[in-house]
C-alpha cells in the first residue's frame, strides 16, 4: 500500500485502508458504503441525527446574529458593528507573523501586445516562497490601481485559464494585476516526490492534509492562506507602477473564500468583488456542501459571523458580490448576505458602495461575472473604459512559470507547511511540561470544550427490536441514551435471556466498549471482546455508539463519503470547530454521559474498552469519571506529536484536538491512567496500520 497517491481514488483507498475497512468495500464502486462488503452490514439506524443536530444549531446562532442586525438603527450602532466583527475575525484567525524581507525576484517576463507579464517569486515567511504573476498594461505613464488576484481550486494556480483571463482583462483596463500561486497548487505543491511530482492531489486535498494537521499545533490553514494574500499586497505596493491610492482584490471560488476573508483581515484594501463564494454558513449546512479547510475559520460561528460578516469589516468601501444562477454555493444565500449588508451600508451612508451581480451561468469566474468585476473597480478607481473584455491571450502553463522546474520545492533552502508544524511541535514536545492530576483533568477539560457537569439523570429510550446479530451473547438490547437534546449515545447490552424492557438493577460492576466505527460490526467481528466476556463473566457487559459513528454514521453530502478526505466525517468535524467544541469532545461527553446512565441503573464501577477512533473519547473520559477504575485501550493513538512530526498521517479531523500541543499529549493521559491499571494494546502511531 503506498502511502500517498497522485488520485482521489487511491486517497480514499488509503484511509479505508488505516480505518481497517476492507479494501473489497471501496473497489465494489465509488458509492458503495463502507459496510457493504460484510455479510451483513452494520447497523446504521439513525444516520441523520447528526446532521440535524448541526443545523439546528446554526440555525439558531444565526437567528441570533439576524436579531443583532435587524437592531442596527443609526450609523453609530453600524460603525459599532464594523468595529466588533473586526475583532471577532481577529479571534478566528489569531494574530497574523512578524512581516519578515519579501527577498523579491523577478525571474522571466513575457511580453504581449496589450500587456506584459512579470514572473514574480517572494517569501511570504522565510523560506516559503509565493510563485505570482504580475499583469501590467502595456503603456504606463503614472501609477495605476493594483489588484491582488486569489486563485480558486485549480490544480495549475494562477494558469487556469479564467483566471489568466481576468488578469489579463484588468491589466487591458488599465489595472496592475498580481496573481499568486496558492498553498498547494500551481508551483507550490507541498508534497512531492525527488522529481517535483505531486504525491497528494493538487488543492484540496494538499489543503485538508495540511490544514487538518496544523490544527493540533493551534495553526489555521486559512490564516496561512490570507497572510499570503497580505503579502502579494505588499509586493504590489513596492512597484512604483501601482496606485497606492487604489488597492482591490477579487478572485472565484476558493479565490473568492479568500478574497472574503481578506476583506475582513486587511484594511488597505479600497475595493473588492469576491466571486462564486459568498452565500451564508447555514446554506452550505443544509445543503450538504463540504468547505475546504481555509474556508471554515475556527469559533466563526460561535461568534457569530457569517459571511457578509467579512465584507462589513469593509465597510463603507466598495465591495460588490459576485453570484451564480446556478452555483452550488446557494444564490438564495448570495440574495440575504447582500441586503444584510447593504443595510449596514445604507446607514453608513453609502449604500451605493455595495453591490451584487448574479451571472445566469454555473460556477466559475466567468465573462459576464468579469466584466461586472471590471465595471464595479472602474466605478471605484474613476477609471473610463468599456467593462467589455476582447479575447484572451492564453498562455500556456509552462510559459508562466516562475520557477526553473515548476516546483518551488526544488528551489534550495524551501520549507513546507508540514516543516513549520513539525517544528512548532517538536519545540512544544522537548519544552512543555507534564502535567499530572488535577491540572490534567482540568485542562483536558478546557481543550476538549467540555459543557459543566449534569447533576441529571440521563433520559434514555429502549429499542427492544435488536435482538442478537451473531454477537458472543444469546440475546442483546438497544439503548438511546440522551447526551444532550436531540442526541443519542446508541448503547447495546448483551445478555444471556431474552431481555425487552430496561436494565436490571444490579449492584454487579459493568464493561463499556466504545467502539471504532460500529458497535453492531464490531461485536462480531473483535476478538477482544470475546477475551473480556471471558475474564469478567460478573460483568454486565454494554457497547457504545458515540455520535458521528456506528447506528448514527451520517448518510450525508454524498453516498458513501464518510471515510473520504471531503466527506461526511469530516463536514462535522470542521463545523465542530467553527461551533468551538471539537467533534472529539462532543463523543466525549457522550461517554461521559452514558456512564452517569450507567451510574443510574446500579453499576458502582466500569471497566471502560476503547478502539481506535473509539479509545481517544474513552481515554479522556477515563480520566475525567470516578466510576471506571478499570482501563483497556486497543489501537489507542500513541501520541499527538507523532500525528504533528509525521508529514503522513491517517488519523481524520474528528479525531484531533485544536492546540492540544500547547498545553498536554496523550502520553500525559496515559500516565494518569496507570492508577486506573491501564492496559494498553497494539498502539497504532500516525499511519494508523
Amino acid at each position: 500500500m503506498d502511502k500517498v497517491s497522485q488520485s482521489l481514488a487511491t486517497d480514499r483507498r488509503q484511509l479505508l485502508h488505516y480505518s481497517g475497512i476492507p479494501l473489497l468495500a471501496w473497489a465494489a464502486g465509488p458509492t458503495m458504503s463502507w459496510a457493504a462488503a460484510d455479510s451483513e452490514a452494520p447497523l446504521n439506524r439513525f444516520p441523520r441525527m447528526v446532521h440535524e443536530f448541526f443545523v439546528r444549531q446554526v440555525r439558531e446562532l444565526e437567528q441570533r446574529n439576524h436579531r443583532i442586525k435587524r437592531n442596527l438603527n443609526s450609523r453609530s450602532d453600524a460603525e459599532n458593528y464594523v468595529r466588533q466583527v473586526r475583532e471577532k475575525i481577529r479571534l478566528c484567525f489569531g494574530p497574523f507573523p512578524a512581516r519578515t524581507p519579501l527577498n523579491a525576484t523577478v525571474t522571466g517576463i513575457l511580453t504581449r501586445p496589450t500587456h506584459r507579464i512579470e514572473k514574480v517569486i517572494f517569501e511570504s515567511r522565510p523560506g516559503f516562497p509565493v510563485t505570482a504573476n504580475l499583469y501590467l498594461p502595456s503603456k504606463i505613464s503614472q501609477p495605476v490601481p493594483g489588484v491582488v488576484g486569489t486563485c480558486g481550486h485549480s490544480s495549475n494556480g494562477k494558469a487556469e485559464p479564467a483566471y489568466q483571463a481576468f488578469a489579463q482583462g484588468l491589466a487591458r483596463q488599465g489595472y496592475a494585476c498580481l496573481l499568486y500561486d496558492p498553498i498547494g497548487q500551481g508551483e507550490r505543491l507541498q508534497y512531492v516526490d525527488k522529481n517535483g511530482q505531486p504525491r497528494l492531489r493538487p488543492g484540496t486535498r494538499e489543503h485538508l492534509y495540511a490544514g487538518n494537521q496544523q490544527f493540533l499545533v493551534g495553526q489555521f490553514f486559512g490564516s496561512w492562506r490570507a497572510w499570503d494574500g497580505v503579502r502579494a499586497l505588499d509586493y504590489l505596493l513596492t512597484r512604483k507602477e501601482v496606485d497606492s491610492t487604489h488597492l482591490g482584490v477579487t478572485g472565484n471560488s476558493g479565490g473568492g473564500t479568500m478574497t472574503t476573508w481578506l476583506c475582513g483581515l486587511e484594511r488597505r484594501w479600497t475595493m473588492a468583488a469576491p466571486s462564486c463564494f459568498v452565500t451564508t454558513f447555514r446554506h452550505n449546512l443544509e445543503n450538504e456542501l463540504p468547505a475546504d479547510t481555509e474556508q471554515c475559520p475556527p469559533r466563526a460561528l460561535a461568534l457569530g459571523l457569517d459571511h457578509e460578516d467579512f465584507l462589513a469589516a469593509m465597510a463603507p468601501k466598495p465591495t460588490m458580490i459576485l453570484a451564480k444562477e446556478r452555483d452550488f454555493f446557494d444564490v438564495r444565500g448570495s440574495e440575504a448576505a447582500f441586503q444584510r449588508l447593504q443595510k449596514l451600508y445604507r446607514l453608513l451612508g453609502a449604500e451605493e458602495k455595495s453591490g451584487l451581480f448574479v451571472g445566469p451561468t454555473t460556477h466559475g469566474f466567468s465573462k459576464e461575472n468579469r466584466e461586472a468585476m471590471y465595471a464595479w473597480f472602474h466605478r471605484s478607481t474613476g477609471i473610463n473604459h468599456s467593462p467589455r473584455e476582447a479575447d484572451s491571450i492564453i498562455e500556456k502553463d509552462k510559459d508562466l512559470q516562475c520557477t526553473p522546474t515548476g516546483q518551488v520545492a526544488t528551489l534550495p533552502g524551501t520549507r513546507t507547511v508540514f516543516d513549520f508544524t513539525r517544528e512548532t511541535s517538536s519545540k512544544w514536545r522537548t519544552t512543555r511540561k507534564p502535567i499530572d492530576g488535577v491540572a490534567l483533568t482540568k485542562t483536558v477539560r478546557e481543550v476538549l470544550k467540555l459543557p459543566g457537569q449534569s447533576s441529571s439523570t440521563p433520559e434514555y429510550r429502549i429499542w427492544r427490536h435488536l435482538g442478537s446479530r451473531g454477537y458472543p451473547a444469546p440475546h442483546a438490547v438497544a439503548y438511546g441514551i440522551e447526551t444532550e437534546k436531540n442526541v443519542q449515545a446508541i448503547v447495546y447490552r448483551l445478555t444471556q435471556e431474552r431481555w425487552q424492557s430496561r436494565p436490571p438493577r444490579t449492584k454487579q460492576p459493568a464493561t463499556l466498549y466504545i467502539a471504532h466505527l460500529s458497535s453492531d460490526q464490531e461485536l462480531r467481528e473483535e476478538p477482544l471482546i470475546k477475551e473480556i466476556i471471558r475474564a469478567q463473566p460478573n460483568h454486565a457487559f454494554y457497547t457504545c455508539d458515540v455520535r458521528g459513528i456506528g447506528e448514527s454514521l451520517p448518510g450525508t453530502c454524498s453516498p458513501g463519503s464518510f471515510h473520504s478526505p471531503y466527506g461526511s466525517d469530516y463536514f462535522y468535524a470542521i463545523h465542530s470547530l467553527m461551533l468551538d467544541r471539537p467533534y472529539l469532545g462532543q463523543k466525549t461527553f457522550d461517554v461521559l454521559r452514558v456512564l452517569d446512565w450507567l451510574t443510574s441503573i446500579g453499576h458502582p464501577e466500569v471497566h471502560l474498552i476503547g478502539k481506535g477512533w473509539g479509545s481517544l473519547a474513552a481515554t479522556f473520559a477515563a480520566l475525567l469519571a470516578p466510576s471506571v477504575r478499570q482501563v483497556t485501550l486497543k489501537h489507542a493513538l500513541t501520541a499527538y506529536s507523532d500525528i504533528a512530526e509525521s508529514e503522513y498521517y491517517s488519523w481524520p479531523l474528528a479525531t484531533l484536538l485544536p492546540g492540544v500541543l500547547s498545553q498536554f499529549d496523550l502520553p500525559d493521559c496515559y500516565r494518569n491512567l496507570a492508577a486506573k491499571q491501564l492496559r494498553m494494546i497494539a498502539p497504532w502511531g500516525a499511519e494508523a496500520t
